[in-house]
């Protein structure tokens, strides 16, 4: 793992951004026959792997295959025409990538992406089949913040980041508000954690509805600064982490994420990618739900005891499906020869 080792201070309470529970209602409207509600499911092999009764909102059922549509459509349906009419630009590894790509061809806006070099195929496909352009950079001698801010300015571009934004976290915690909604007396809320969008939206809704439920955190072992930053108070980074979970590989916390995450998350956890695939396999398995590794760290959180939720109500979202089948057998087949 390759960290920068650069802190920086927590900010202040008044200056947290305005991302409260009336946006994520307003954002549910938003989004209400754009999104899919995906549904809320059971099994009784998870619950009794994980010695809790368990209940999975899987968004690889959501319309490009993750929950970053909700932000996505949420963001672009609210631009002004002049917004519009100039194009969308933003960063991503694959799925907010397909989600704005999409958005774009439902509203008739024009999009464009900063895309690594090695993202997932299958998630580069989409995208273009989606009707975005795809602007390739090298992860390890580029930043991709600073190149899309070059181009927004250069061709006058309105730039909509992966998760540090209000109307994406507004509509990334539409997955959170239907769990909640859905579920009575959960005890724990397991969420994915990259930049934390998906995490603090989803929180906001938990505590809104049901405040004695604990929202727990979980991300990859080998990118751990939201856990860091989380535990320190301090915003952490880490550079070009090596971990299985492609979407989780953000190197930091946004200046809205971070102090939502800190004001409504309950605790973070991390776990090894080796539990991540363990993961993947008991949801392939016993669900027939293709999961792909980012979307597999909640359930791998849940299993992994490093919080005790035997017997307890335990809701979990998975983030996404978007995976590329012959990678995913092969860590599937070498989780079993290990």
């Amino acid at each position: 793992m390759h960290r920068n080792g650069q802190n920086h201070s927590v900010p202040k309470e008044e200056s947290i951004p305005p991302v409260v529970f009336s946006d994520i209602l307003s954002a549910a409207e938003q989004i209400a026959g754009k999104a899919h509600q995906t549904p809320i499911i059971t099994s009784q092999s998870i619950d009794v792997a994980s010695l809790a009764s368990v209940f999975l909102k899987p968004e690889n059922f959501q319309r490009t295959g993750a929950f970053k549509f909700r932000g996505a459509y949420n963001a672009m349906s609210r631009l002004t025409p002049t917004e519009q009419a100039a194009g969308v630009l933003t960063f991503s590894s694959g799925n907010h990538a397909q989600a704005i790509a999409l958005s774009g061809r439902l509203l008739g806006i024009r999009t464009t992406i900063i895309m690594p070099s090695d993202a997932p195929t299958v998630k580069k496909k989409a995208t273009l089949a989606y009707g975005a352009e795809i602007i390739s950079y090298d992860k390890f001698t580029a930043s991709r913040e600073e190149l899309a801010t070059q181009v927004a300015s250069e061709r006058s571009l309105t730039l909509i980041p992966p998760y540090d934004h209000p109307h994406v976290v507004a509509g990334q915690g539409t997955a959170g508000l239907e769990l909640i909604q859905g579920i009575s007396n959960l005890d724990y809320l397991f969420v994915p954690c990259g930049g934390g969008g998906l995490l603090s939206g989803c929180a906001i809704a938990s505590k809104a509805l049901q405040p004695n439920c604990k929202v727990i955190g979980v991300e990859p072992a080998t990118a751990d600064d939201a856990t860091r930053s989380f535990y320190s108070g301090t915003l952490q980074s880490v550079h070009n982490p090596d971990t299985i979970a492609d979407g989780a590989r953000t190197p930091y916390l946004g200046t809205i994420t971070f102090p939502l995450v800190r004001k409504y998350v309950d605790a973070m956890i991390t776990v090894s990618d080796e539990e991540i695939v363990e993961a993947m396999e008991l949801l392939w398995n016993r669900t027939k739900m293709i999961v792909e590794p980012t979307g597999a760290m909640s359930m791998a959180g849940v299993l992994s005891g490093k919080i005790d939720v035997r017997g307890a109500r335990v809701g979990v979202i998975l983030s996404g499906g978007n995976v590329d089948l012959a990678s995913a057998l092969t860590l599937l087949t070498h989780s079993r020869e290990a």
